[in-house]
């Protein structure tokens, strides 16, 4: 009899794992819980510190998923404050550094200025975008001024 009832357990568990999440939330945690507790043996019951240390794992798991999503709220916030306060270089003319290879193939800083039309995000990064059509990095600016009349 418990030959079948652990063949037909471990069927079930094969196919949720197939189907299933591969992180534990919450939920699944507090079944697994209710679960144990219903299924203890009743002359061996849990020990208290063994509920202790799973509840206290659970309020763990609970304040790493609240501190995970504040995390990246802030995260997305601090990319849209970076992008829209680069916004303010539109219309300015910018000096900025480009590695260029001489003709004997050495590669040298060479410094561009240019008039910047656009900022663009792009890969994570706040990119510039100038009246000559090229993107640059905001790290390679090294000026920015008033465009000369």
């Amino acid at each position: 009899m418990i030959n079948s009832v652990n063949s037909l357990y471990l069927s079930e568990r094969q196919v949720e794992r197939k189907t299933g999440q591969s992180t534990l939330d919450q939920d699944a945690f507090l079944k697994i819980l209710i679960t144990q507790l219903a299924n203890q043996d009743p002359s061996k019951p849990m020990e208290d510190k063994e509920f202790i240390s799973q509840m206290a794992n659970f309020s763990s798991l609970e304040q790493m998923t609240q501190m995970n999503k504040a995390l990246t709220g802030f995260l997305d916030m601090q990319k849209d404050n970076h992008f829209l306060s680069h916004s303010q270089l539109i219309g300015k003319e910018i000096k900025w550094e480009k590695i260029v290879a001489n003709p004997s193939g050495e590669t040298e800083m060479n410094v561009q200025d240019s008039v910047v039309n656009a900022i663009k995000f792009q890969n994570g990064k706040t990119k510039l975008v100038l009246e000559t059509g090229e993107v640059i990095d905001t790290i390679q600016v090294i000026h920015i001024s008033r465009p000369s009349q």
